[in-house]
């Protein structure tokens, strides 16, 4: 198979990790990272030698791997999948805003091109999206995590997240909802919403809980095909406790697909 070229937008916790473990994928290249002007500097001093630091995606781009946040997939996912460039995200929660899942299967569909919604943090989603095909009739999603987790969202404000001695539940509401308030937390309501019941029918509940030291997720689906629970308990990123260690192995599983003749 020919060598997969590979623009990474973003070069956080997620992105630095996804280069690093990406140059053990036989067939796969990175070429170029895309990241805003003021940043460009850190990016270079920290990035291999052969790989270009820029402030948009390159014409020549076979494949765009988002890892960036909910605004990049407006700035560069949108525009590169009109120009016909394949892209994948790992920023499910930005599809929560209204009209941007819209947006993205238009873009794709003008640039005859896909547009990738990759698993991330969470697993079943296969299952998931195949049980939908007979008929959901109920799909919940329950997020607990560590109180620092979720420093930097609304419920820092709601609750004093350092004193809490026992769960607390500080949102109860639709996948929609979670996804938009809590963008860096919540992409994994927004992934299981899309392969089931949609945005507006998943139920949702965020926990900050102090009795757990992992990201732990539990779906629970009920529908014609029967009923399944899954509970995952993630370890965060080391650079990132928002985020799940999985979202990237998620990434890297997409691209190891992409450069391999037999998938799974």
């Amino acid at each position: 198979m020919p060598q997969q070229q590979l623009t990474l937008v973003g070069f956080g916790a997620i992105g630095r990790s996804v280069l690093q473990r990406a140059a053990r994928i036989d067939g796969l290249r990175i070429t170029h990272i895309v990241v805003p002007q003021e940043h460009q500097a850190a990016a270079r001093a920290a990035a291999p030698e052969g790989v270009e630091i820029c402030a948009e995606v390159p014409a020549q781009t076979q494949l765009v791997l988002e890892c960036a946040g909910h605004a990049a997939l407006e700035q560069h996912v949108v525009p590169a999948l009109a120009r016909g460039i394949e892209c994948a995200v790992l920023s499910i929660g930005a599809v929560a805003e209204p009209g941007m899942l819209e947006r993205l299967e238009d873009a794709a569909r003008r640039g005859d091109t896909q547009v990738h919604l990759l698993s991330g943090a969470i697993g079943g989603v296969d299952a998931l999206a195949a049980a939908r095909i007979a008929g959901l009739d109920e799909v919940r999603y329950t997020g607990r995590k560590p109180p620092a987790s979720w420093k930097g969202t609304p419920a820092e404000t709601a609750f004093d997240l350092a004193s809490l001695r026992e769960p607390t539940v500080i949102l109860d509401g639709s996948a929609r909802e979670a996804a938009r308030l809590y963008p860096k937390n919540a992409n994994v309501a927004a992934t299981i919403a899309l392969a089931g019941l949609g945005l507006d029918a998943t139920r949702v509940r965020l926990v900050a809980d102090p009795g757990v030291t992992e990201n732990i997720h539990e779906i629970h689906v009920r529908g014609a095909f029967g009923e399944m629970d899954i509970t995952m308990r993630g370890k965060p990123l080391e650079d990132n406790p928002k985020t799940s260690a999985l979202t990237v192995l998620s990434a890297l599983r997409f691209l190891g697909n992409r450069a391999c003749t037999v998938t799974l």
